[in-house]
C-alpha cells in the first residue's frame, strides 16, 4: 500500500491524501478531474517596477500559467469550446503585461491570475511571473513570484 522507500516514501495513500489524489486537481476529492493546461515561457515587454528606470525603459517578463479545468467534454467532442483556449489566454496575459504598469510583480501576478479565471472553463490558476532583468546588483538567474488563485 505504500509508505516505504520502494514507492518513493510518500506514505500510505488513504482518504484522498498522497500521490494517488494528486490528479484530482487542487481542490481534491469530489471526483472532479484534475486536468491541467500549462503555458510556459510566454514573453512580453512591460513597464513594471518600483524604480523610475523600470517604468521608463521597461523589460521582458516571462509568464508561466497552469490552468485547472475539466477537459472531458472537449476531448470527447474534439471541440475547443469545451476547454480553455490557451491561444486566447496568451493574448489576454500579454495584454495584462503590456498594459497598466504596477510596482510589484506580486500585483502583476494577481492580475494575470484574474485574467486566467475570467475564462469560465478555468477553476483554478497558478501563475508565475519571472523578472529575469530585475534590478539586483549581484549575479542571479531569475526572480519569480508564483501565486495560486481559485474561483470563489
Amino acid at each position: 500500500m505504500g509508505g516505504g522507500p520502494a514507492d518513493g516514501g510518500h506514505g500510505p495513500v488513504r482518504g484522498g491524501q498522497g500521490p494517488a489524489s494528486r490528479n484530482q486537481g487542487p481542490a481534491g476529492g469530489g471526483g472532479v478531474p484534475g486536468d491541467r493546461i500549462t503555458l510556459r515561457g510566454l514573453r512580453a515587454r512591460g513597464y513594471h517596477g518600483v524604480f523610475e528606470h523600470e517604468r521608463r525603459d521597461g523589460q521582458e517578463f516571462v509568464i508561466d500559467a497552469v490552468l485547472w479545468t475539466d477537459t472531458t467534454a472537449a476531448a470527447a467532442g474534439d471541440d475547443l469550446a469545451g476547454t480553455a483556449d490557451y491561444g486566447a489566454l496568451a493574448g489576454r496575459l500579454v495584454a495584462v503585461v503590456t498594459g497598466e504598469p504596477v510596482s510589484l510583480i506580486e500585483t502583476l501576478a494577481s492580475r494575470l491570475a484574474a485574467a486566467c479565471l475570467a475564462d469560465p472553463a478555468v477553476r483554478e490558476a497558478e501563475v508565475t511571473v519571472h523578472k529575469p532583468q530585475a534590478p539586483i546588483p549581484f549575479p542571479f538567474d531569475d526572480v519569480a513570484v508564483t501565486i495560486r488563485r481559485a474561483r470563489a
